[in-house]
């Protein structure tokens, strides 16, 4: 390589150095100046349910003083409790017999994993206790009283769920199923849809409670009649996403009537009339009927769907919700 040849060669060398040099110091600044883009794991998720003694759930009920009690059930007590730090809270208190009957099913474990739905129509899990014959769940505290409450316990509530409110309630309670069928891995089955088990808040907006927890009580029929199909029975078929559309379309009955489901009956008084297009002899006698039954005549052919099919030709919950969402965009 001759002398001129060899300063062009360091002349690029040291030209292209340069050029990287400069490269990398760009390179660096715009990096710095980019925002970082937050990974899914960054981003916030619902902590799960924490254990609490019983010497604290003694202390947020007063010692499950009965003046706290706010609800009875197929599968215990249920007590307005406030935590230590001022925080009012659900204190669901299971039956002692049914703590028997489960005492080595993993109580917490099934707990723990149910805490983590988290959605705008379910009821959050806080926490949970165990002790020697207790079994205590904490959830939080909506605010307001059940559906069953305002349609069959107070004669003068039922008039303020207008035909508007009791779509919006019924969307509300598809989506949360669907996501507590769809989204949560494993899948959750609530195993028993009912008024009681939905609660409205200071919107009128559905959440569902007491999801996941038929185990405790899968084969006691009191409080859960009416609301599983025939099929729950037969061969201890048990819950299953179907049973809880089943229990959806006796919802939507309750709603569009503002019957009782006694225990099965609303479904044979109603199906007929459903099938016939009397919708009018259907409906809800408190309310005032609208001029446009397009949407209520919809509502009951889903929930002709639910309850009049059997488990194999059943709709999923995510076909109801669908329907459900567009009835609540349409004016009732």
């Amino acid at each position: 390589m001759s002398h001129d040849e060899k300063i062009a060669y360091d002349f690029v060398m040291v030209s292209l150095s340069i050029s990287i040099i400069i490269l990398v110091v760009l390179l660096f600044i715009i990096c710095k100046k980019k925002k970082p883009v937050k990974s899914t794991e960054s981003l916030p998720t619902k902590l799960c349910a924490c254990p609490y003694t019983l010497m604290d759930i003694h202390a947020a009920t007063d010692g499950f003083n009965h003046r706290r009690v706010i609800g009875k059930g197929r599968l215990g007590m249920t007590y307005a409790g406030v935590l230590s730090r001022g925080e009012i809270v659900v204190v669901k208190r299971i039956h002692p017999h049914l703590v028997l009957r489960n005492a080595g099913f993993g109580f917490s474990s099934i707990l723990k994993w149910l805490s983590l739905a988290y959605h705008p129509h379910v009821v959050p899990i806080f926490g949970f206790s165990e002790a020697p014959g207790e079994r205590i769940i904490v959830m939080e505290f909506v605010g307001m009283m059940s559906l069953e409450f305002y349609l069959h316990q107070n004669p003068d509530s039922a008039i303020l769920l207008d035909w508007g409110r009791r779509v919006k309630i019924a969307a509300g309670v598809a989506r949360g199923l669907e996501y507590l069928h769809e989204v949560m891995a494993p899948h959750i089955v609530h195993g028993c849809i009912k008024p009681s088990n939905i609660l409205l808040d200071v919107k009128f907006s559905a959440r569902v409670c007491d999801y996941g927890l038929s185990f405790l009580a899968p084969h006691e029929k009191q409080g859960l009649v009416g609301y599983v199909d025939e099929e729950y029975w037969v061969g201890k078929r048990g819950a299953s996403k179907e049973t809880d559309v089943y229990g959806v379309g006796v919802v939507l009955l309750e709603l569009l009537s503002g019957r009782r489901s006694e225990e099965g009956l609303i479904v044979k008084w109603a199906l007929p009339l459903i099938k016939e297009m009397k919708i009018g002899e259907l409906l809800d006698s408190r309310i005032v009927i609208p001029s446009d039954m397009k949407p209520l005549v919809r509502l009951a052919k889903v929930a002709l769907a639910c309850v009049g099919n059997s488990r194999k030709n059943r709709p999923s919950i995510v076909q109801v919700a669908t329907i459900l969402n567009n009835l609540e965009m349409e004016p009732c």
